[in-house]
């Protein structure tokens, strides 16, 4: 698949530790003893000692990961790398992202690109759904796909969610990831490649994310489609240090539930990032945890003051204050006036 190289406008480095599973390397081997061809050139190519694929506890990093991907598909020139009846010339996938990229919004984006995908094969079906506030994209099979199926099933979901981040320009965290076959030997990665807790033997395939996403609008134009195309790595290998929702949600689970603690390590392990990450990235956006804090419960309060008539010791409470007097103290922080006063005006 064509995908963008690391001149994307800021996805973390690809990780240099090894964590991508060697099966996915036997998978790629595969499909060349399906051709009667020798992988042999490609391995060496991304430096993967041939001994590795007889390793069931293997594992290769990232970057060796695109090299294969990219070596296979042009050698094999196939962008599906075996899975399906037919193969996809090099070029396919990027047909796909040039009719999603001209989409005033992602959620039109992704409609475009599951459609279309039912162009290249008739093998799997991407439904895109939303049901409520989550966005799902689910992944059917309509033929076996043997010992490639879950090199499909991964690399497909992941593609698409790659696209997604790269259409604009954001980390997507996922909500869950499930899988249809049974859990490999090698679950554990699944954490590093999708980021979100994995499910097994929970058909049919699919991810979920909020879909308050689906509303942003694309932020890639022609120059950076052709910049992309150039090449063929796996998207999602890619870590967007960006989340440019992450405000509202903070924000939301601020507003959820405004007596919590909510320290930086229960909303951070909430949004499946670290707490250091969590103040980074609220850093990048020009804002802390704090301020957030101190944000909603403001609107809270003010909110309340305006449209009721409970007393002052009751919209503290509502508000996240655990008494009255620090509600008082830090309202007149925020108005320089009480809480009492500021009602009255």
């Amino acid at each position: 698949m064509s995908t963008p190289t690391s001149t994307a406008t800021n996805p973390a480095p690809a990780s240099a530790r090894a964590e991508t599973p060697a099966a996915f390397v036997r998978a790629i081997a595969h499909a060349y003893a399906l051709r009667g061809l020798d992988p042999a050139q490609a391995l060496a190519q991304a430096q993967i000692a041939p001994a590795l694929l007889a390793r069931p506890d293997g594992r290769i990093t990232a970057l060796q990961m695109e090299r294969l991907s990219e070596a296979a598909m042009r050698e094999l020139d196939d962008e599906a790398l075996g899975w399906f009846i037919r193969p996809l010339p090099w070029g396919s996938y990027g047909m796909l992202a040039r009719a999603s990229i001209t989409a005033p919004h992602l959620g039109l984006a992704m409609a475009r690109w599951c459609r279309h995908h039912g162009l290249l094969t008739q093998d799997v079906r991407l439904e895109w759904a939303v049901q409520g506030d989550v966005a799902h994209l689910t992944l059917h099979e309509a033929r076996d796909l043997g010992v490639l199926r879950e090199f499909c099933h991964v690399s497909l979901l992941r593609n698409a969610l790659g696209v997604a981040c790269w259409l604009v320009d954001s980390r997507i965290p996922l909500l869950n990831a499930a899988f249809a076959f049974d859990a490999p030997p090698h679950a554990d990665t699944y954490a590093v490649l999708f980021s979100a807790p994995a499910r097994f033997s929970a058909a049919p395939t699919h991810i979920s994310f909020d879909a308050r996403y689906l509303a942003l609008p694309l932020r890639r134009d022609e120059a950076a489609l052709q910049t992309m195309l150039e090449r063929a790595l796996p998207l999602t290998v890619l870590q967007y240090r960006r989340d440019r929702l992450l405000l509202a949600r903070v924000r939301q689970m601020l507003r959820s539930d405004p007596q919590a603690a909510h320290n930086a390590d229960d909303l951070a392990a909430r949004l499946n990032l670290s707490a250091r990450t969590l103040h980074r990235q609220l850093k990048d956006e020009g804002t802390s945890l704090q301020t957030l804090k101190d944000t909603v419960r403001r609107e809270i309060a003010t909110d309340l003051l305006q449209r009721s008539q409970r007393p002052i010791k009751q919209v503290a409470l509502a508000a996240g204050f655990q008494n009255e007097k620090s509600f008082i103290r830090a309202f007149k922080g925020w108005t320089g006036m009480a809480p009492g006063e500021w009602r009255g005006q």
